[in-house]
């Protein structure tokens, strides 16, 4: 599979975005029903996380991303893409969890590097209406902004 996945015969590229994103809510929906019973310290965090980080974040960035972008990613840059923010999400829950706070920088530096992704797969070309790509960009941008505050306090709760 190469070339450009919106080609006749190729499936929607944002198709794996949303699947995963759906499957972020209902684990995260699990975590936040069985955060009380259990007394997960973590639990409402992580739930939290999953919903808006794993779920409705990597929905929105993916179906951006395929309006705008002026042809579709290659499947390399998608897989790319979904490991490199699947994987970066799983490490921020499992460093957090652990007080491990060099897992959650490393899984930051897998969502800075998705970001990347998606800020070259769109790039300055790209279609749609004005306010959708600023409004896209400006997504990138405060998401780029928050890793770092958010690495920065798994490094406090860990002292």
């Amino acid at each position: 599979m190469t070339g450009d996945l919106r080609a006749p015969g190729g499936f929607r590229d944002d198709l794996l975005f949303r699947g995963l994103a759906l499957l972020w809510v209902i684990t995260g929906g699990l975590v936040a029903a069985v955060t009380g019973p259990l007394g997960l310290e973590h639990g409402s965090w992580s739930a939290a996380f999953q919903v808006l980080v794993g779920g409705v974040l990597q929905a929105a960035l993916g179906i951006a991303q395929h309006v705008l972008a002026p042809r579709g990613p290659s499947a390399r840059i998608l897989v790319a893409e979904v490991l490199t923010w699947n994987l970066g999400c799983l490490a921020v829950i499992a460093g957090t969890v652990l007080t491990a706070p060099l897992i959650v920088d490393g899984g930051g530096l897998l969502l800075v590097a998705t970001l990347a992704l998606m800020i070259r797969t769109v790039g300055r070309g790209g279609n749609g209406p004005v306010w959708a790509l600023w409004t896209y960009r400006a997504v990138l941008v405060v998401t780029l902004v928050s890793i770092p505050i958010g690495l920065l306090l798994a490094h406090l709760r860990a002292t």
